[in-house]
């Protein structure tokens, strides 16, 4: 319970609208786990287990309690080809003679050090208020990959997604932090 119980309350949050309620949901992943554990057959670690377990009990939660939208509303959505992840006029043409497709407009510095500015509180609560903002699906995503460490391969056995799924929602919800975290330095 000590390794894991962190890690499954944030990603409790991602479905839930309140910390009491992901805590219920969380507590009841636990049950589940003492309910099941003689059932567990090992076909996947026992991580991935406890996680799918948690993420089956958050999205029947929420979707009991109406505080979802279904995954399946958020593709017309949350994949909109329309939205890149980075504006187009950031890059060169393909037609350009010496660096096509590459950055025209790299990201910019933000100034002082990389450790200065992960470290500052503010920019941890941006990047937060950033991934909260975020579609569920893409929440889940970046929670696991960015904020927890996860790899792609748990990832996508955890929430039954392809990899490359996987690979459009984090690329996704990257960029939309990013977009917010330039957009606030960028006013400073």
């Amino acid at each position: 319970m000590e390794r894991y119980q962190g890690a499954l309350l944030r990603l409790a949050l991602v479905y839930a609208r309140s910390r009491e309620v992901a805590e219920e949901v969380v507590q009841d992943t636990w049950l589940g786990v003492l309910q099941g554990i003689e059932r567990f057959e090992r076909r996947s670690s026992f991580k991935t287990w406890l996680f799918r377990i948690l993420v089956n009990r958050a999205r029947t939660r929420g979707e009991r309690e109406g505080r979802m939208v279904p995954f399946s509303a958020l593709s017309g959505t949350a994949l909109d080809p329309r939205e890149p992840a980075v504006a187009p006029e950031r890059f060169l043409g393909p037609d350009h003679p010496e660096w096509p497709s590459h950055w025209a407009v790299p990201p910019k510095s933000w100034s002082g050090s990389p450790e200065e500015r992960l470290l500052a509180r503010e920019t941890l609560d941006l990047v937060g208020h950033a991934i909260a903002a975020l579609p569920p699906a893409w929440r889940e995503v970046i929670t696991l990959r960015d904020v927890e460490g996860w790899t792609a391969e748990e990832v996508c056995n955890v929430l039954g997604i392809s990899e490359t799924y996987q690979r459009v929602l984090l690329h996704r919800a990257r960029g939309r932090v990013r977009r917010a975290l330039e957009h606030h330095f960028d006013a400073e």
